[in-house]
């Protein structure tokens, strides 16, 4: 594994996860303003960035993802407690860490995908079809996938992996410095691009969109047939947890713009089949719901919505977003 580190050796771990599409590099603007009595640990997950190009095992949800981050404190003989931010897609691999391994401090999720999954359920977690039709390998766009794979840098195509990163990681008013954004853009494109890494393999269906889950890759890990943090709930000993989200993110919304359901009601996917069937995903009303009943089990849970921001927050409201981490570390930590 390929991971930056900031602080002291001996400081307080903390893990910082990136989420799909990005690497380690998109946390390194909040390092230099970080308390000093803290250690950050920010990897590059598997099949993103610079660490080996392996195969995400979709079957295991985001255990993969868990485990590596396991196995990389071990190598670095960090010893638990340790502190665990995911941002997106990462907020799935902490759950799972907390819950597989134990020994963390504290959680923080950041725009987390849904503590069911991206993609084909209701409200209360259960699947639209049997198969899980409409989420997975197969729900990414064709388009997006080839630029990728080409190494697109440009701006002439709403898929260019720019133009999605401007539109969909921050707010549309927020823009990085040239020279950042093209370091970022350049991330993106280190991903590992086909069935093993984005967006995935894919299954036919005979229930609509007409595609369901693969076993290989990232979008199937998200899918909800593999990706369920929901036993969350019983975690024992809880550590405290704060959620903090944008509320103009249109990843993980209620009603995502990029979630099959939504695109099916906007008409982007013929032949949706109808609220009742496939309703738009209410994301966040899922998120809150499970965090509440984390909270009525006992468990500490602050929350924090920053108005106009995007899917990252932590770009957005750079500085109020990481006084509230900050304090949020020093809180759990006495």
């Amino acid at each position: 594994m390929h991971w930056l580190q900031s602080g002291p050796e001996d400081g307080v771990p903390v893990v910082l996860v990136h989420g799909n599409l990005s690497t380690g590099r998109f946390f390194e603007h909040l390092l230099p303003g970080a308390p000093d009595r803290f250690r950050f640990v920010v990897p590059d997950m598997r099949g993103f960035g610079r660490t080996d190009p392996l195969v995400l095992d979709a079957t295991r949800g985001l255990r993969d993802w868990s485990d590596d981050v396991r196995s990389l404190l071990t190598a670095l003989g960090i010893e638990a407690p340790v502190h665990l931010l995911g941002w997106s897609t990462g907020g799935a691999a902490i759950s799972h860490y907390a819950m597989d391994h134990g020994g963390v401090a504290s959680l923080t999720y950041v725009d987390t995908v849904s503590p069911y999954g991206y993609g084909g359920v209701h409200e209360d977690g259960t699947p639209c079809f049997p198969d899980y039709a409409g989420s997975g390998g197969g729900t990414g766009s064709p388009d997006f996938v080839a630029r990728l794979q080409a190494g697109d840098t440009g701006t002439d195509s709403p898929f260019s992996p720019r133009n999605v990163m401007n539109t969909s990681y921050w707010a549309p008013t927020h823009r990085e410095p040239p020279e950042r954004e093209d370091l970022l853009v350049d991330e993106v494109l280190t991903s590992l691009i086909g069935d093993g890494g984005y967006p995935g393999d894919a299954t036919p269906s005979d229930n609509w969109p007409g595609v369901a889950p693969g076993t290989t890759g990232i979008l199937n890990a998200l899918s909800p047939k593999y990706c369920n943090w929901s036993a969350i709930v019983d975690l024992d000993p809880k550590p405290p947890v704060l959620w903090t989200y944008g509320e103009a993110d249109i990843v993980v919304a209620d009603g995502s713009a990029w979630e099959m359901g939504a695109l099916g009601a906007a008409g982007a996917v013929p032949g949706w089949p109808g609220a009742e069937v496939f309703p738009p995903q209410p994301m966040v009303t899922q998120i809150r719901a499970v965090l509440d009943r984390y909270a009525a089990a006992g468990g500490e849970v602050r929350s924090q919505m920053f108005p106009g921001a995007g899917h990252g927050p932590f770009f957005d409201d750079a500085q109020g977003w990481a006084s509230l981490f900050w304090a949020h570390l020093e809180s759990a930590s006495r």
